[in-house]
């Protein structure tokens, strides 16, 4: 990583090659770049502070020669781009690095104690030290943002003079400087304090400074500031939000908005990928005479596929629309997505007809799938090979993304790009799915619809608290189903990590849960050397599959923290999980689509005042 350039970039002697001296502050694996410190995120590297830079910015470290072009037709049409890259890797080709900003500006020196921006301790170039005393300076614990995404420094004048004044030009008017302190006598905000040499106010601790109207209350509101898009950027539509102090490592600061798709036929095999940029304007044309006339002006000859694949391709993606609505919502057209994958997982792909670039092989195991009919299972399918392309679509700040339908997300970029950062895993996994006639009767009793109920309100709360407008919050997804195809995918990660070899960080679920759908698919979620050893797939067979399915659900009849944990009525964050922790059932974060919420082991083996709560209760009485 390294910080923009503050002046012009010079070139190298023949005028083509850019140069540049920056140095690199720090490294972080490439899935990071997406998941963890992606754009607009803060990152800490050894006692320093930056923020990553937007995508203007990465015309040279994030190009096509620095950085992998990644094709997903299917998840590029959702999100309304024509590619992805892979963030540039060090190990790779890449000669620059992620562009980062030094964020927050202010800071202070733990020996002379002056709270001021950076610059202003004239520290010699090339590091953070003060040029008085030559200690390390320390940033700003405390950054504000807004439920619209914007990110500012901590108005420490402004709170020490207890002024609502957001007026820059009278900031430090009063000819005095900020000192900051720690007093040593708690760990908690009271011994920080701030204080001004002009003499005029007492120091103020920096109690209190959290709560939600504490800034509101000095009548301060968010100016838009984006300092990921530069120091200067500030929202062009304004903003006007309250402001909201948080500590700089707070999750709250950057929560990434990540979409993510399966390759599957017609478009796994790669042979689309040159017409990528192409696509949205095919569509526009119904008359195969009028594509082919736009495909050999495009490419200026031959095409490189058959116009009458081009027309198949066509016909595939209108097959994916939603039904029913004239201009469906990104929500509906994501589970769009989902049902032709699970349509896909149902039917199958042998590798025998296939070419080698092939990227969904899906077939049937050899083994009778008959056995697993007493367990109420069917359909097993043997994933060989599967490729899933992970976009970073945007961000949040201080608002879950998915908790509510009106949330601002933060763009990337200051213009809009026909591409977006993501990450490609290739591996393999098992799907299966359960017995539709057995399910619907089970899902359908007293008991299990009570408490599932019982879980989704919990879930609901917390979905309306989050949310800005409590009306807007989205539903929870907590259906008997969700929660019975959920735990059951845990327990089988925790079981095939066992059985395996695989970690269960290095396993990951995808799940299939709808009125239509009622699959799970385990897969390997990692592009590092664990990502396909073989040992998954042979999981599958009926018969190993079968006594993997036993084992699992008798591991999961018992917990280390029973009788506690199967009898609490509330578990997990904020009472959104019932029988299940992280003795039993609970994964690493990683392997989880619904971090680790709804989930409940009672719906598989069911409690010892009422064994037919479980799904798999027939198979622990015989």
């Amino acid at each position: 990583m390294t910080p923009p350039p503050g002046r012009r970039r010079r070139t190298a002697a023949d005028g083509n090659t850019p140069a540049h001296n920056f140095p690199r502050r720090g490294t972080v694996r490439r899935a990071q770049a997406i998941t963890t410190y992606g754009v607009g995120s803060l990152i800490a590297v050894d006692h320093e502070s930056f923020i990553v830079s937007g995508l203007d910015e990465a015309d040279r470290s994030w190009s096509k020669g620095e950085s992998k072009v990644v094709h997903e037709r299917r998840l590029a049409r959702l999100l309304d781009v024509d590619h992805f890259r892979l963030p540039p890797a060090s190990e790779d080709t890449s000669k620059d690095g992620l562009r980062v900003r030094r964020f927050p500006l202010m800071h202070s020196c733990p020996e002379c104690n002056e709270l001021q921006p950076h610059r202003d301790f004239s520290p010699p170039a090339g590091r953070s030290v003060c040029g008085t005393c030559e200690v390390d300076l320390v940033p700003s614990r405390f950054v504000v943002a807004c439920e619209a995404g914007h990110l500012d420094e901590f108005p420490y004048w402004q709170w020490v003079h207890r002024s609502p004044d957001r007026d820059a030009a009278r900031i430090g008017k009063c000819g005095g400087k900020l000192r900051m302190r720690t007093t040593g006598r708690t760990s908690s905000l009271r011994s920080i304090v701030v204080s001004c040499t002009c003499g005029q106010v007492h120091e103020v601790s920096m109690e209190g400074s959290f709560r939600r109207n504490a800034l509101k209350d000095l009548r301060l509101i968010c100016r838009g500031a984006r300092p990921w898009l530069g120091l200067s950027a500030t929202d062009p539509a304004g903003c006007g939000l309250p402001l909201r102090t948080l500590q700089r490592g707070s999750s709250s600061v950057w929560q990434p908005v990540l979409k993510s798709a399966l390759s599957i036929p017609p478009w796994s095999n790669g042979r689309a990928d040159p017409l990528a940029e192409h696509w949205d304007a095919l569509r526009q044309f119904d008359n195969p005479d009028h594509i082919a006339i736009y495909l050999k002006g495009a490419f200026k000859g031959e095409c490189p596929l058959p116009l009458d694949e081009v027309l198949a391709l066509l016909d595939a993606e209108r097959e994916e629309d939603p039904d029913g609505e004239a201009a469906p919502g990104f929500d509906h057209r994501y589970r769009a997505l989902r049902n032709k994958e699970y349509e896909r997982l149902r039917s199958g792909n042998d590798e025998s007809g296939h070419s080698r670039d092939e990227q969904f092989v899906c077939e049937t195991p050899l083994g009778d799938p008959r056995m697993l009919q007493p367990l109420g299972i069917t359909g097993p399918m043997l994933v060989k090979k599967l490729r899933e392309v992970r976009a970073l679509k945007s961000f949040t700040r201080l608002v879950d993304a998915e908790s509510t339908t009106d949330v601002k997300e933060m763009s990337l970029s200051q213009k809009p790009l026909r591409w977006l950062p993501a990450m490609e895993v290739q591996g393999e996994g098992v799907f299966l799915r359960l017995d539709e006639h057995r399910l619907d009767a089970w899902e359908k009793t007293t008991a299990v619809t009570a408490r599932v109920e019982h879980m989704r309100s919990a879930h609901q709360r917390v979905l309306e608290q989050r949310a800005d407008d409590p009306s807007r919050a989205v539903p929870s997804p907590a259906t008997p189903r969700m929660v019975l195809l959920h735990t059951l995918a845990h327990v089988l990660i925790n079981e095939w990590s066992l059985e395996a070899g695989y970690p269960s960080a290095s396993l990951r679920e995808r799940l299939y849960a709808a009125d239509d759908m009622a699959g799970v698919l385990v897969y390997t979620a990692t592009s590092d050397s664990a990502g396909s050893l073989g040992g998954l797939v042979a999981q599958g067979e009926p018969k190993l599959l079968d006594r993997t399915v036993r084992s699992a659900i008798r591991r999961a009849e018992w917990c280390s923290s029973d009788p506690l944990c199967m009898e609490a009525e509330a578990a997990g964050s904020a009472g959104t999980n019932l029988a299940a922790c992280h003795a039993c059932v609970m994964l690493p974060e990683t392997s989880c689509e619904h971090n680790n919420i709804l989930l409940d082991r009672a719906l598989l083996v069911g409690t010892p005042e009422d064994p037919a709560l479980g799904f798999f209760g027939a198979v622990l009485a015989s």
